[in-house]
């Protein structure tokens, strides 16, 4: 079966000449959305785990994680080329002199980028000039992973994300200015969302250069805020097919060359209440691909007729 999409993997071998694999690395932190400093309680949908749930201990060192790791995923996929991925809660929120440690680990031979999971409220110019005389010197590739999800701050604020879209428009600008790659996270199946809302989270993406884009669909995971609204029937999730329609209309609008990461995500059975409507991850992402090519659809086919009918008037 073809692809329709520029997938990840792709990416990864038109850049670096082979199969890249991540290496997933946790640190014991928090974000500005539970401690306070922007709102308290975290993201409605987001676990005391932060985002992961196959990451090592965070008592280990950030060489250990990558050694364990490397070894475990290198000898399974007979990968020899790695990105750090700092994966889970906010990666940029800390000092600038622990923020430099963290990275100055993964100067590794077999590391060719280090990829940063954070906040749009968290990218702060200081880490940003650091990271690009790191990246000189060592010859690593520099990615930061925003949390964007919708570009609807109406739904923003019932996420608890407490940052909107103005932060990540400007978040994105600073990132920019390093001509480092960003990758957007974005949930497709947000039950306060309509098509529109999804068009136009695809189009802010590429009006910011965003290169990379993570989709997901919206997990109920157990002993969170969410969780409680859905026991509460407070929303109602959408259904797979409209996850599915709201998936390939986001990849006909994103440009050709962005890669994406995912088409759908994956929690653990046992700690969620709703998970891709009880069915598998690869068959959500089959279902989209057989229907985008039976279809004739690609990625970008409608960003290109967008700006086409702009330019007419249509």
């Amino acid at each position: 079966m073809s692809s329709p999409y520029y997938s990840i993997s792709e990416y990864y071998k038109d850049t670096y000449g082979e199969k890249v694999y991540k290496l997933p690395i946790k640190l014991s932190l928090t974000c500005p959305n539970r401690d306070g400093a922007a709102c308290y309680g975290g993201c409605i949908f987001c676990s005391e785990s932060g985002g992961s749930f196959e990451n090592l201990p965070s008592y280990l060192t950030v060489e250990e994680q990558l050694e364990e790791n490397k070894s475990y995923i290198g000898s399974r996929y007979k990968a020899k080329k790695f990105i750090a991925y700092f994966q889970n809660f906010t990666n940029t929120y800390m000092s600038l002199d622990e923020f430099k440690e963290i990275i100055k680990a993964c100067n590794k031979d077999y590391i060719v980028a280090v990829s940063i999971s954070t906040r749009s409220d968290s990218v702060t110019e200081d880490k940003l000039i650091f990271l690009n005389e790191w990246s000189k010197e060592t010859g690593k590739d520099i990615i930061f992973e925003l949390g964007l999800q919708t570009a609807n701050y109406k739904t923003l604020e019932i996420l608890n994300r407490g940052e909107d879209l103005a932060d990540f428009i400007y978040a994105c600008n600073l990132i920019n200015k390093y001509n480092f790659r960003i990758c957007t996270h974005v949930i497709l199946s947000l039950p306060w969302d309509d098509i529109k809302d999804v068009r136009q989270t695809a189009k802010i993406i590429n009006a910011l250069g965003v290169k990379e884009v993570k989709v997901h669909s919206l997990f109920v995971i157990k002993d969170t805020k969410l969780y409680q609204m859905y026991k509460n029937n407070e929303f109602t999730m959408p259904s797979k097919q409209e996850y599915e329609e709201n998936v390939i209309e986001f990849l006909r609008l994103i440009k050709k060359d962005v890669a994406v990461q995912r088409l759908v995500g994956r929690a653990p059975q046992e700690e969620t209440a709703f998970c891709n409507w009880d069915t598998s991850w690869w068959a959500i992402r089959d279902e989209i691909v057989e229907i985008m090519n039976n279809n004739g659809f690609v990625q970008g086919d409608k960003s290109e007729r967008i700006i086409y009918d702009k330019i007419k008037g249509v």
